[in-house]
């Protein structure tokens, strides 16, 4: 803790003057949220490492909260000058009529902790990272004569957060993340295709073994032949078989938005008025995680003082829960689930997904696949639009393949598949027992980008709409 003191060049007492400060016309609640984040990225073309980048950010942000409206400003320096200022700035946009409040004293959380934290530099090196992309490359190359460019990236980020707030509460935390992507360009008889592996994971510099080189390796090589052979298959409405694991992005994109609590606090969200109703089958159960270790998603608290958890959004078809920040929770009486999350110290915290997934059903792929006599089954997804009040989706299918008489048959491409979340979700027939997370450097917009994870099992959807030839 000391350590932390000694970054952001601040001391106990002067966090409780900055939260009085921020206080003192009238807020119901402030917090500060105090930053240092480093990442090192590097870039590997034609073979080798030709790019690398060090990025530091340092600050400090101050909200001020006061019936439901709030204020929040930032400073890039921690001296209290800077800061008062900008306690002082938030103060003034929360528009908070006078009547000073008081501070309450330090509470240090207990937090569990969900990150590998063996990241130190030393343990594996910028000369070692080159290395351990430069084997991938070659392995790549070596493995199939038919790949014509690779362009491999690790990036590896270590942000220090300290926080405060009104209510006394303080925590330390430091938040390893770590991905290494790679993808292939490749031809054979004049057609031309891509892949892209991605690996990504709340670890340091222990993330870089030779079993995720292996997974990264056999996965791209594996996906070669498939990709060069798919077709584009007829369009029209078809069953459609989501996949384990990878099929996630689009229960995170078409219908995990619309659980955000501020949406449906401003009547935006389809699920506005749905809370405690039945919205699908009773099969169906979803969660959001900040508890899953070393996943991307995960955290040991959010970027509110409220610690990592396991929230229900669905329970056997009933909508039981949003995902909350504190002001929504303010809002509908309830308390905070932890997803009070933001970029960086430049931006207040708002509702966000963590590590979002389905819960297994009873069936299994085999027998969901077996009981359609014509549709498609995907497994990856790229590219995707949705409209978050109606639920609106178009997604672009990266890998899947023709169902044919309860058979996986040819391997398809260039296919969209659309249709409107909640509607899919009442329209899922079957739920398999194979759930999976997708441990891929997924990043989620929201006007600020967040690392998120999501998985879900085999699913079976009575109809969907697939973009394919005419």
């Amino acid at each position: 803790m000391n350590h932390f003191f000694e970054l952001f060049k601040i001391t106990k007492e002067q966090l409780i003057l900055l939260m009085e400060e921020a206080l003192a016309s009238g807020g119901d609640y402030a917090d500060i949220f105090c930053e240092y984040s480093t990442q090192e990225v590097l870039t590997l073309r034609d073979g080798e490492v030709n790019a690398i980048r060090n990025d530091i950010d340092f600050g400090a942000g101050i909200r001020v909260i006061r019936d439901g409206r709030t204020g929040y400003a930032y400073s890039e320096s921690t001296d209290m000058k800077h800061l008062r200022a900008a306690a002082q700035a938030a103060a003034r946009i929360a528009e908070s009529p006078a009547g000073e409040r008081k501070t309450a004293p330090f509470i240090p959380l207990k937090l569990a902790n969900y990150y590998s934290q063996t990241y130190t530099a030393a343990d594996f090196d910028v000369f070692s990272k080159k290395g351990y992309l430069k084997e991938i490359h070659q392995r790549l190359s070596d493995g199939d004569n038919r790949i014509v460019q690779i362009v491999g990236q690790s990036s590896s980020s270590l942000s220090k957060i300290m926080f405060f707030n009104s209510l006394g509460e303080f925590y330390c935390d430091e938040r390893p993340l770590t991905s290494v992507t790679f993808s292939a360009v490749f031809s054979q008889n004049g057609v031309t295709d891509n892949y892209t592996c991605s690996k990504s994971f709340r670890m340091g510099n222990e993330m870089f073994t030779p079993t995720l080189a292996d997974e990264i390796v056999n996965e791209i090589l594996e996906a070669i032949p498939t990709v060069l052979e798919a077709v584009r298959p007829k369009g029209g409405e078809m069953m459609v078989v989501m996949g384990a694991g990878g099929s996630g992005i689009l229960l995170h994109e078409a219908i995990g938005h619309a659980f955000e609590a501020d949406f449906n606090r401003k009547g935006i969200s389809i699920f506005s008025d749905k809370m405690g109703k039945k919205i699908c089958s009773e099969a169906i159960s979803i969660a959001d995680d900040a508890t899953f270790p070393s996943n991307r998603g995960s955290l040991n608290v959010d970027d509110e003082g409220v610690p990592g958890q396991k929230t229900m959004l669905i329970t056997e078809g009933v909508l039981t829960s949003y995902l909350h920040d504190r002001i929504s929770a303010l809002h509908y009486k309830v308390a905070p689930t932890g997803n009070g999350r933001r970029e960086s110290f430049r931006f207040e915290p708002i509702p966000r997904m963590r590590a979002t997934y389905m819960e297994n059903g009873s069936a299994s792929a085999e027998d969901i696949i077996s009981s359609v006599r014509k549709g498609i089954y995907v497994d990856k997804f790229r590219n995707g639009q949705v409209q978050i009040g109606a639920g609106d989706f178009t997604f672009f299918v990266k890998s899947g393949r023709m169902i044919e008489n309860g058979r996986l048959t040819r391997p398809i491409k260039d296919v969209n598949v659309i249709g409107n979340g909640p509607r899919a979700l009442a329209d899922i027939l079957e739920v398999a027992s194979d759930n999976r997370m997708e441990d891929s450097s997924w990043t989620c917009g929201k006007g600020q980008q967040c690392p998120v994870s999501c998985g879900m099992p085999t699913v079976l959807v009575r109809s969907l709409t697939v973009g394919g030839s005419k």
